[in-house]
């Protein structure tokens, strides 16, 4: 045989017990070699004397001698691989701070890779080769490197902790398991590990959804604010547009006024010009008959005075001033008619402003239909769930807590929980009347008293001419014209329920800065049927989109 072929490895000196090269090589009686104090040490640990590699018992201590040869071929492998370890310390990265150190390494330690959970240690690349070749070693659990591997033994048994009482929720050793917590559910840890990992997981997946809804909700919330500043941005817009178009009738007819009142004041002037200048000639021609006069009386000469005082007697044609004035013109009404027709024009701009909101609010158009589960027994409903009117007669249905037992109500089959929504109905005919919108949680049993504070948002008609909203307190309305059909106009987020008469295309009223929890159903009272005087039915009806 070959000297390459029966060359001895450096695994072949190695000591199972420290994973290092033979330090004093004994041989037990089995045949097995240790560093003498590795095995010295196990056998002092433990009750009685077993071979770690075979597990022989020993009844009685083994007297262990030195190898010598053992010792010395060893030692010339130690040196070899502390050479080897030198010049592969400068490739491997030293041990830092915070970072787990090798427990072989003697001087420089290097940064371990690795901790054998068998063998409680930890290794750098170099020692931890052992384990990745030979046979024995192989078979231990490695793990990435950990500081305290004590802290993984029980302290009582100073056995390894690899089992997990269920019951008492903690982890134990094997001695543990069969004494302290013998009647317990104690299972291997890798099983309770897999379960922990599978929740853990499950943990993550779940943290992760949150984290991707709260992501989701930012991009809402941003685009929210996006989208208020667009709005913001045309409702300034528009804003200054109306204002202007209101500023301008404004503006032209205080110019018209002040116009009419300087040109009332340029026509007096100049009539009292024309006055003025027509006085100071005849003043002229008085005073120069004056002064011939004057002359004249001082005159001695009786043929010169008898001869011009003839020519004196013909005066210089005058104007009898007696009934002439000038008055000053009066400007009583002009402000007032001026006003007049301003506020008609503003009433024609108003007109055309609230026909282009209608507009814009009747594109959120929804279909709504009634809902018979929640109708009053004495109403009557179309098969369609368009129309609704009273009837004095009640319908045996059963009173259920969706419906209505003592109010002549009835809500729509669709509600809202966010955005903006519109629909129309029609009341032509009615006497009395009440539409709005209604949370979903309101009490529909006995006496109802419409206010937002329980959950409503209404107008109502009362005598054929009284309108009133159901604020807190309620507001009567005065309005130009009895409305034939009204528009409802929810905007969910902005809290706002307005109110329209249709056809005269006018605010009828508003409530503004509520604050809505839950959802919202359209409600409709058509009131009682009062003798045929309110039989006409509430109707609603599809919006009709006019250019």
């Amino acid at each position: 045989m070959s000297a390459a072929s029966c060359r001895l490895t450096e695994d072949q000196f190695l000591c199972s017990i420290c994973l290092d090269v033979f330090t004093d090589p004994v041989s037990t009686p089995c045949g097995h070699n240790f560093c003498k104090t590795c095995i010295t040490q196990h056998w002092d640990v433990n009750v009685s004397c077993q071979c770690p590699n075979c597990k022989k018992v020993y009844n009685t201590r083994p007297e262990l001698q030195v190898n010598t040869f053992i010792s010395e071929v060893a030692a010339q492998f130690r040196q070899s691989a502390q050479q080897k370890a030198s010049s592969s310390s400068s490739e491997q990265q030293v041990s830092k701070p915070g970072e787990v150190p090798c427990d072989v390494c003697t001087g420089t330690k290097l940064k371990a890779l690795k901790s054998c959970l068998v063998c409680l240690a930890s290794y750098c690349e170099t020692h931890l080769e052992p384990h990745l070749t030979m046979s024995g070693l192989k078979r231990h659990q490695l793990i990435d490197p950990v500081e305290n591997l004590e802290g993984r033994m029980c302290e009582k048994h100073d056995k390894l902790l690899e089992l997990f009482c269920k019951t008492d929720q903690m982890c134990v050793c094997v001695l543990c398991s069969v004494l302290d917590h013998k009647t317990h559910d104690v299972v291997p840890l890798k099983e309770v590990y897999e379960g922990k990992k599978a929740e853990l997981g499950k943990t993550e997946a779940e943290t992760q959804e949150m984290i991707q809804k709260r992501r989701l909700k930012i991009q809402e919330i941003k685009r929210s604010v996006e989208l208020s500043n667009q709005n913001a941005d045309r409702e300034i817009a528009e804003g200054v547009q109306v204002f202007t178009a209101l500023m301008e009738p404004v503006e032209r007819s205080l110019a018209e006024l002040l116009d009419t009142i300087k040109e009332e004041l340029r026509k007096t002037e100049k009539q009292a010009e024309g006055f003025i200048k027509e006085l100071e000639q005849e003043i002229s021609e008085l005073e120069k008959r004056s002064s011939e006069v004057e002359q004249l009386s001082r005159s001695e000469d009786h043929l010169h005075f008898l001869q011009s005082f003839t020519s004196l007697n013909a005066a210089p044609p005058t104007k009898d001033w007696t009934e002439v004035s000038v008055c000053p013109p009066s400007y009583e009404g002009t402000v007032v008619r001026a006003v007049n027709q301003l506020e008609e024009t503003l009433r024609k701009q108003m007109k055309k402003l609230f026909e282009a909101e209608l507009k814009r609010v009747q594109q959120h158009e929804v279909d709504v239909t009634l809902d018979p589960d929640t109708a009053h027994p004495e109403l009557i409903l179309s098969d369609d769930g368009k129309q609704v009117h009273h009837r004095k007669r009640k319908k045996n249905l059963p009173d259920t807590p969706e419906r209505f037992d003592t109010c002549v109500n009835v809500l729509a089959k669709q509600s809202f929980s966010s955005g903006r929504f519109y629909y129309e109905v029609q009341v032509k005919g009615k006497t009395e009347w009440a539409l709005g919108v209604a949370r979903e949680s309101i009490n529909r049993k006995g006496k109802i008293i419409l206010k937002p504070q329980d959950g409503y948002w209404t107008i109502f008609l009362r005598n054929e001419k009284e309108y009133t909203a159901c604020a807190d307190p309620s507001v009567c309305l005065s309005l130009k014209s009895q409305p034939e059909k009204v528009g409802v106009f929810v905007d969910y987020e902005e809290g706002l329920v307005s109110f329209y008469d249709v056809d005269a295309a006018a605010l009828i009223y508003s409530f503004t800065g509520c604050s809505f929890t839950e959802r919202l159903h359209p409600l409709f009272s058509p009131s009682l049927n009062d003798g045929g005087k309110n039989s006409a039915p509430l109707i609603i009806s599809p919006v009709n989109h006019t250019e």
